[in-house]
């Protein structure tokens, strides 16, 4: 079986048909996701703290199921939200919620984070978890985002990015912006945990210095709906 790397729309299609055609929910894509993510970063090898820099989207609600199993496994956890908790909605609010009750050590930034105050948090951190921004993301990148990912590529730590890193086209693989002076609003990564397979973008050989290296996370879904999305046809192929 020949698998193949996934557009921004087919992302969206497994999404969508496995909870329209196969009766999964949202709260489970995103339970599998986190949790598949958190294992292979444990994996990887933690030695320290960890810090989940986590934006108001589902790439956010990933990125709170990850800190939530990270504890569970031991882990020296906090979660740097970049929103207000109110901006959340769906299945992030309800992991947010979670969080809460759980009393994980967070941290709320809010819409208007200094830059100064990001990379104090950041300072002591093993491992850093990119949350920010998922595959959906087009145009420029906006604040509190841009700063937060200036803060995540100065603070010299390693990077663990969520799905992809953010602010990385995810059919191009290169950054959906950059600055007059060629810096790209992009987070550099060391290592992407991808859900489902490979982004379209990643087959861009200048998208290992974004990514990393690049790690494949199940979320779950039915076989059957991976066959009809993943196997490369001669049409596909073509």
């Amino acid at each position: 079986m020949s698998v193949r790397s996934l557009t921004r729309e087919e992302v969206r299609a497994v999404d969508r048909r496995a909870i329209d055609e196969f009766g999964m929910t949202g709260l489970v894509l995103m339970e599998n996701a986190g949790r598949g993510a958190a294992e292979q970063l444990m994996a990887l090898g933690i030695d320290g703290s960890v810090i989940v820099c986590a934006g108001k989207g589902n790439n956010g609600g990933d990125g709170f199921v990850i800190a939530r199993h990270l504890e569970l496994l031991g882990g020296d956890v906090r979660v740097l939200l970049f929103a207000n908790p109110s901006d959340l909605s769906g299945d992030a609010a309800a992991n947010w919620r979670i969080l809460e009750a759980a009393e994980t050590p967070r941290v709320v930034f809010g819409r208007q984070p200094a830059l100064s105050d990001i990379d104090h948090a950041l300072s002591h951190a093993d491992w850093i978890v990119d949350a920010l921004l998922g595959t959906g993301t087009v145009g420029e990148v906006r604040e509190p985002y841009r700063t937060a990912i200036m803060a995540i590529n100065r603070s010299a730590r390693k990077v663990f990015a969520v799905d992809l890193p953010s602010g990385l086209d995810c059919d191009t693989s290169v950054p959906i912006e950059t600055l007059a002076d060629g810096t790209a609003i992009c987070v550099r990564a060391t290592h992407t945990a991808t859900f489902v397979a490979r982004k379209r973008g990643f087959d861009n050989p200048a998208s290992q210095a974004f990514t990393g290296d690049v790690h494949i996370v199940g979320i779950g879904v039915p076989k059957k709906l991976l066959d009809e999305v993943l196997v490369a046809s001669s049409f596909t192929c073509s």
